[in-house]
């Protein structure tokens, strides 16, 4: 399932501050773009609610999900609303556990390589570099060196649409966007315009 979305657009939409009654038309600008994975921070206003909204927009479109996951509760309170991926900003073995025994999509962030190699022996599907720019491309080139080759790395943390080249070259595939792509305020037609800047630069980047 997550190899199908990244292979489509390897760019995952944080949308860290949205509400509910603006989550359906950020979500349908984001898809229009190219958008094809998306998280609603859980320190967001009544985020499962928007979990739930979105999901019945584009769920069966999309890989929906939350991010900002820190606990074993909060897993099972996604899944129940619908989402199908959990981004934590930390490798906690239990989330990661308990994320593939609800037949999630674990994304857990990591900053280190015994942090990477933990998450992957716990389950994770791919890792979250995170914060991105403290660790930057010459991390990625270092980590690319040892992790399994299919393990997709993914710099989440001031990344651009001008940005990007030299953590692809240096190996990530893919990345998670905010406040780049959406701040809270922001119109649909912001976000869209946002949106397809960056699913441009993705491929330019791959020709």
């Amino acid at each position: 399932m997550l190899n199908e979305y990244l292979q489509t657009l390897p760019l995952i939409a944080i949308l860290r501050g949205v509400t509910q009654h603006e989550i359906e038309p950020i979500g349908q600008a984001l898809y229009d773009a190219g958008f094809r994975i998306m998280e609603v921070p859980l320190n967001s206003p009544e985020p499962l609610e928007s979990i739930v909204r979105l999901d019945r927009l584009l769920g069966d479109k999309c890989l929906i999900g939350a991010g900002t996951v820190t606990r074993v509760q909060q897993v099972r309170d996604v899944a129940h609303a619908g989402g199908k991926l959990i981004v934590s900003p930390h490798g906690d073995p239990r989330v990661i556990q308990s994320t593939k025994a609800a037949g999630l999509v674990s994304a857990p962030g990591v900053a280190t390589p015994t942090e990477a190699f933990a998450a992957l022996n716990a389950g994770a599907d791919v890792l979250k570099m995170f914060p991105a720019e403290q660790l930057g491309p010459k991390v990625i080139k270092a980590w690319r060196a040892v992790l399994p080759p299919e393990v997709a790395l993914l710099p989440v943390g001031g990344i651009t649409p001008d940005n990007m080249q030299a953590f692809v070259d240096a190996g990530a595939g893919g990345f998670g966007l905010g406040s780049a792509l959406y701040k809270p305020g922001m119109s649909a037609e912001e976000v869209g315009r946002n949106a397809r800047a960056f699913a441009d630069a993705w491929q330019a980047l791959k020709r």
